[in-house]
């Protein structure tokens, strides 16, 4: 289940989803590269961090706090690990949900030693008791902590080792100020270019142990939505479909044939893709539609829609946000086999 804001969302598809199950992170930790040179795509991020971390190397001190943002899937969790691992600093992992009591950070904080990473994944579910504890551990090293209660109350400080914070999150905007002020370095991860994505496709592959064709290649880097989790999961599912039907080896008309039975289109839509866009168009003719009306109507949560299927149908230039709503746009109605209204053509 995908938590959002206090709400459970269902991933209504498992396989275009861009969000993982607890399992398949587990999954993922082989196919990560390791190293900076390693990880393939987001050029200026990579640059950026290369002088950063070569710089505070020379020093000899650790690095400012990060905070890395961006779609689900995209890297933020791989570059944490590669950045602690290019500082040789050991790296603890926790989450804004998780971090629930005020001793809950403090146990963790008082026993990071010099240069450790701490890793947040989904930051901006930090509650605000948390984020005031937080603020001068990563401005001061130091924790405040409150002994007692009510008159005999006191504060005691203890000092912390120098360490850095690696913030993660999906949604910049719940941020609070005060917190994004503290991140000495702020990156945003970009979709892929399919290009990347194949290159990454070919490197799992070999370490999947599993033998692809270049075209083969390039079709699943085309329907990977430019994101690669999206892409290291559909190898998995057409590596099954290749062993069970093709001795293993996976050429483009293999490829092909499980993406039939998949339902994933040559754009890299499934079916919910496809629902949503058959919902604006035929139910509220190509709108523009509210998100409420467009969740109730279609039978998906508003968060779901927003977060996981909205991105790309934009990326793609299918859908247009608007103050009055969401419009399908021109080439939304021909991928469909639709006839666009006289207005768009």
């Amino acid at each position: 289940m995908i938590e959002r804001d206090n709400q459970h969302i269902p991933p209504t598809n498992l396989l275009t989803t861009p969000t993982a199950s607890e399992t398949e992170r587990e999954e993922e930790i082989s196919l990560r590269p390791k190293t900076l040179g390693d990880f393939v795509g987001q050029p200026v991020i990579k640059e950026h961090l290369s002088i950063f971390l070569e710089a505070a190397k020379k020093r000899e001190e650790p690095i400012e706090h990060v905070l890395l943002y961006g779609n689900p899937g995209l890297g933020k969790t791989t570059l944490a690990h590669i950045i602690a691992n290019e500082c040789g600093a050991q790296i603890k992992i926790t989450s804004g949900p998780a971090l629930e009591r005020v001793g809950d950070l403090a146990a963790i904080l008082s026993n990071l030693q010099k240069g450790d990473v701490l890793f947040i994944d989904e930051i901006h579910r930090l509650n605000k008791t948390i984020e005031e504890v937080l603020y001068p551990a990563m401005e001061d090293y130091a924790l405040d902590l409150i002994v007692g209660k009510g008159p005999t109350a006191r504060t005691l400080r203890l000092n912390l080792e120098r360490f850095t914070v690696i913030g993660a999150t999906t949604r910049l905007s719940l941020l609070s100020s005060p917190l994004r002020d503290r991140f000495g370095v702020t990156h945003h991860l970009d979709f892929y270019a399919d290009e990347d994505i194949a290159h990454i496709i070919r490197r799992n592959a070999s370490k999947l142990q599993v033998e692809i064709a270049k075209d083969a290649c390039e079709l699943l880097a085309s329907r990977a939505r430019k994101t690669p989790r999206i892409a290291n999961r559909l190898l998995r599912r057409v590596r099954d479909f290749a062993q069970v039907r093709a001795q293993g080896t996976i050429t483009t008309s293999v490829a092909q044939e499980a993406f039939d039975i998949l339902h994933v289109d040559p754009l890299g839509l499934d079916d919910v893709d496809r629902r949503l866009l058959h919902a604006i168009i035929e139910k509220f003719h190509g709108g523009p539609v509210g998100l409420n009306t467009l969740a109730a109507s279609t039978q998906e949560e508003i968060d779901t829609i927003e977060e996981v299927y909205e991105p790309f149908l934009l990326q793609l230039g299918l859908l247009e946000r608007t103050p009055r709503g969401r419009l399908a746009t021109r080439r939304a109605y021909e991928h469909l086999g639709l006839t666009p209204p006289a207005t768009l053509l």
